[in-house]
């Protein structure tokens, strides 16, 4: 090929999407499929557990939380892991940990054994969201990685609505229905495992350990021998922990952590006991009162990607914070007998948090450089999942001991929380490349201005 013919370099930041960027998307969203199936069937599971163990009421907190307490610490300690010996060994070896573990719930004796094997499960989705999210923010080109990123959340939908599908088909198939519901998590889970053999090694990561030929080796396989990674330079950063909390570093650490958990606490809180929420509320709970739920969350979750490709970033999250704030504390104080206006403010909820959690998969990926990024997007998602599993946990002693309505008031302040986070240290990633997103600083309320 002579000069003339020969193709104008471009970065990798800045290319078309092409069949490798939809490849590597699909097999991270494989682990949301996986996760919101594996965290949403064990609402169903647990209404034939708890009679067939004689469950307490701490027993049903600790096994509907035990997921999410895997996911703390698999996000925490894989994420951490990735940043030394690499992404693809972690993509790969999280889902050994949770096929194996899915399988074997088939065969629980006890609580305990069951508690335990859904740890292992979430600490292979929580490996899983640290690494997958950064393999796919460092291959992607930064015009479509937004869309990218947010797009897991209908995947996790999708997931999530299915195990509510399969709980209700079931629901009197027999007493060990619930093993079966908690085993068939292995199946996609085995398939995913497999279709990640042979991944590319990130070409970020190569870069930054100074694997400088492996690096453009890769890009030239997966993209082209015209596309250059040039905004990548070898450095030695520390990669420890405390690096996060760094005064380059801490506002970004709290702010990705903080809005994180300020979302999923009420999410998780409510919709894992949705058919206990719902009674409680004096909403009758039947299949088609779930179903319409479900496709709100699923209409949601897909209205969230066209938000986040065409709005502000951070303009949509604290719209969102205080829409939802708003609905849940009216839902609250909402006489029961209200039935119409309770669905509708439910309704609202729902679609609302669905939309606004894209932003989850695609802020902290956004906000730190590649030598610490999966360390950094373990860490706020370790905390989320730590939220999220306190709150799963102590919601049946919650509402028990101090009220539905009062137990709602103290998620409403959780995420109004949220709001006041997201206003102080919110950024905007929206547009800018890699390297950009994870030197931009924070835009304060004057700032805007």
């Amino acid at each position: 090929m002579s000069l003339l013919q020969r193709p104008k370099p471009v970065r990798m930041d800045d290319i078309p999407l092409n069949r490798f960027h939809i490849k590597i998307a699909g097999l991270t969203f494989g682990a949301h499929l996986t996760d919101g199936y594996v965290l949403g069937v064990i609402g169903f599971a647990l209404t034939q557990i708890k009679p067939q163990m004689a469950l307490s009421s701490f027993w049903v907190g600790m096994i509907g939380s035990s997921a999410l307490f895997g996911l703390f610490l698999g996000s925490l300690v894989l994420g951490w892991i990735s940043d030394h010996i690499g992404r693809q060994k972690i993509f790969t070896f999280s889902f050994v940990i949770i096929t194996l573990a899915s399988l074997l719930q088939f065969f629980v004796a006890s609580p305990e054994q069951l508690f335990w094997l859904r740890v292992l499960v979430g600490i292979g989705l929580g490996g899983d969201y640290s690494v997958g999210h950064t393999m796919l923010a460092e291959f992607s080109p930064r015009k479509h990685r937004g869309l990218l990123l947010g797009s897991f959340s209908v995947i996790w939908t999708f997931g999530y609505v299915s195990a509510s599908f399969m709980g209700h088909l079931f629901s009197d198939a027999g007493p060990d229905t619930w093993r079966w519901l908690l085993a068939s998590a292995s199946v996609p889970a085995l398939c995913i495992m497999i279709l990640r053999w042979g991944t590319p090694e990130s070409p970020r990561w190569l870069m930054r350990k100074g694997r400088i030929d492996e690096a453009h080796e890769v890009v030239k396989r997966c993209f082209g021998a015209n596309v250059m990674l040039t905004d990548e330079i070898p450095v030695d950063t520390s990669r420890h922990i405390l690096t996060l909390f760094s005064s380059r570093y801490w506002r970004r650490t709290a702010f990705n952590s903080l809005f994180f958990v300020c979302l999923v606490i009420p999410y998780f809180a409510i919709y894992t006991y949705l058919p206990a929420m719902l009674s409680a509320m004096g909403l009758q709970e039947d299949f088609t009162t779930d179903l319409l739920l479900n496709a709100l969350l699923m209409v949601g979750a897909v209205m969230g990607i066209g938000i986040t490709q065409l709005c502000s970033r951070r303009g949509f999250l604290i719209t969102a914070f205080f829409i939802l704030a708003v609905s849940l504390a009216a839902l609250a104080v909402m006489p029961v007998g209200q039935t119409g206006i309770m669905l509708l403010l439910f309704a609202i909820f729902t679609l609302t948090i669905s939309a606004v959690s894209n932003l989850v998969g695609v802020f902290p990926a956004e906000s730190f450089p590649t030598d610490i990024r999966s360390l950094g997007v373990g860490f706020a998602t370790s905390m989320s999942r730590l939220g999220s599993a306190i709150s799963t946990g102590l919601l049946p002693l919650s509402i028990l001991s101090l009220g539905l309505q009062t137990t709602m008031l103290i998620l409403v302040a959780v995420l109004l929380v949220g709001a006041l986070v997201s206003i102080l240290w919110a950024p905007e990633t929206k547009g800018l490349t890699l390297v950009g997103a994870s030197t931009v600083k924070r835009t304060s309320v004057q700032g805007a201005k």
